[in-house]
């Protein structure tokens, strides 16, 4: 599938190329990423982290597992109040792991945010460089086949953007 994406960019940039004499280059993002040796390093500490984050959390986990089976063994011998008392320690529990669970891997959590550090700076190191190249081989567009980003570099003379604005307000409703 990616080979026939990558043929598809060939195509439509030799096309585009051909009639316009603009000039494409593809880029594999996440192959030049992993080239790095600071990304590999960031990766792996990454890994680390959520391995380490991902055991706390399943022992979490065997220790609910074991305070229900305990429950189910003494819950004939306990009153009401006990049961809910028991049940409601139980929830709670699974309440606190899966709060700590968002907090390590959520959207906003500690493992994003740590990417965030670790990864952004290489991640616009890798852009520049792109950038760079493109201005240096005066190139117009820049295309991702890694199909992590699609366009990541693109001349601003080919942003048409402003011109089919003016074409919209000025067609009739």
């Amino acid at each position: 599938m990616n080979l026939l994406k990558s043929l598809f960019f060939v195509a439509l940039a030799m096309s585009f190329s051909q009639v316009n004499a603009q000039k494409f280059a593809l880029v594999d993002v996440n192959k030049v990423l992993e080239s790095v040796d600071d990304y590999k390093k960031a990766q792996e500490e990454l890994d680390k982290m959520a391995a380490t984050w991902k055991q706390e959390i399943s022992l979490e986990y065997d220790k609910i597992k074991a305070m229900y089976n305990k429950y189910q063994a003494e819950q004939v011998l306990l009153t009401e109040d006990q049961k809910k008392a028991k049940e409601e320690e139980i929830m709670n529990k699974e309440k606190d792991v899966r709060k700590l669970q968002k907090d390590k891997f959520g959207e906003e959590g500690e493992l994003f945010r740590k990417r965030q550090d670790l990864v952004r700076p290489i991640q616009e190191r890798v852009y520049g460089a792109i950038q760079d190249y493109a201005v240096g081989k005066s190139l117009d567009v820049i295309l991702d086949t890694s199909g992590s980003a699609g366009v990541i570099y693109y001349s601003k003379e080919m942003d048409k953007t402003e011109e089919i604005i003016k074409k919209i307000k000025m067609m009739p409703r």
